[in-house]
């Protein structure tokens, strides 16, 4: 899943939160540096990551985009996911509450700063000056997401295809979102618990 998921599926508690938007920026045991909290954080993102990697509906999503972009076929469908999560109204009733959770998100960060990697500390900035979790409704914003993907990755250099690849298969990939999705929130909620009973 991408940023918007993770934050949602931290489920308003800001240590967890804040693990869970780090956690691609902390490498193997350095997660012991941090609080037990955001290590919770952590742990809760890659069990995210696992579940979602492994889920049928995801790999039914990923096919559309693998002939292109192969291993890089899976983030892209993070991206995807977080788009349709962001015009869900089973868990975001209009537009004014997906942005109310946006600036919690943000306010939690910033609260937070101190604590995050410099990577995530440099990269923020312009996911609050841009609204990245705000935008992801808009298709427009998926085509830049699309293009930052392409920034960060090594082998793949366009991005045009994905977002040809997006827009030709849109009501599929949404199909595939609202068979996932559900699911993933009641395995998230029920992996922190056990994380906090601990």
């Amino acid at each position: 899943m991408n940023y918007l998921a993770h934050a949602y599926l931290s489920f308003n508690q800001p240590e967890i939160l804040a693990g869970n938007m780090i956690s691609d920026f902390v490498k193997g045991k350095t997660k012991f540096n941090y609080p037990p909290g955001i290590q919770n954080g952590i742990s809760l993102h890659r069990a995210i990551d696992e579940y979602t990697d492994t889920h049928p509906a995801t790999k039914k999503a990923a096919g559309f985009f693998r002939p292109a972009y192969r291993l890089y076929s899976g983030a892209f469908v993070d991206v995807v996911y977080d788009h349709f999560l962001a015009l869900d109204t089973n868990e975001f009733k209009d537009l004014q509450a997906l942005q109310n959770f946006t600036i919690q998100v943000y306010n939690t960060l910033e609260e937070n700063y101190s604590l995050l990697p410099l990577r995530f500390q440099n990269t923020f900035p312009h996911m609050k000056q841009h609204n990245w979790l705000f935008n992801y409704q808009y298709r427009a914003g998926i085509e830049k997401s699309f293009g930052g993907l392409v920034y960060r990755a090594a082998y793949i250099n366009e991005s045009a295809t994905a977002f040809a690849i997006f827009n030709k298969n849109y009501d599929e990939l949404k199909d595939c979102y609202a068979i996932f999705f559900p699911t993933l929130k009641k395995f998230a909620s029920q992996y922190l618990t056990t994380l906090l009973l601990a």
